[in-house]
């Protein structure tokens, strides 16, 4: 993956190419948030009540490996808080959402609102919620899906918690 700014290759991720610079992924993750958050409070779209939702990151349950080497997702039963891992890859990457998140409220304009469904500590409880190995793919056999959610599951209750967060909208009552 190769990282741009204008025309200009900045560096790289995962390319481990001689003269150009080996990023982590978090650098083009926040490039991207930072860009789109910039690119929302520079809109000339002013109408008033404009609300932005940010959806934090849902976590991927693999476990021993990823999903095209032997990573598998076969537990039943949620996470307590204790057993979550908040040190984890995609607690980084909410963070970097949060830093943004936090960096463009600071920057509004004036009729801006934003605000933000926090999945992501909800979801890193729910590893019983993937298809696993139950996905039904014809064409890659063998392989775990740990990504995607199953319906009904987990993944239901972020449309609750966009509807708690739509009706305090209309009530005004959003932190930004």
């Amino acid at each position: 993956m190769y990282l741009h700014k204008g025309n200009k290759l900045i560096g790289c991720v995962y390319c481990n190419e001689q003269n150009v610079t080996n990023y982590n992924i978090d650098l083009p993750i926040r490039m991207a948030f930072r860009t789109t958050f910039m690119h929302i409070n520079g809109s000339k779209n002013k109408k008033r009540g404009l609300l932005t939702v940010l959806r934090t990151f849902a976590p991927a349950h693999f476990e021993n490996g990823v999903w095209n080497n032997g990573g598998y997702c076969n537990r039943t039963s949620p996470l307590s808080e204790a057993e979550a891992d908040f040190g984890s890859f995609d607690w980084q990457l909410r963070s970097i959402q949060l830093e943004e998140f936090e960096r463009a409220k600071r920057e509004k304009g004036e009729k801006r609102l934003f605000e933000i469904l926090d999945v992501t500590r909800a979801m890193l409880m729910r590893p019983d919620g993937h298809p696993g190995d139950h996905w039904g793919n014809k064409w890659m056999k063998g392989y775990n899906d740990c990504t995607h959610w199953c319906l009904p599951g987990p993944v239901d209750l972020w449309s609750e918690f966009l509807l708690a967060l739509l009706i305090r909208s209309q009530l005004g009552i959003l932190t930004s």
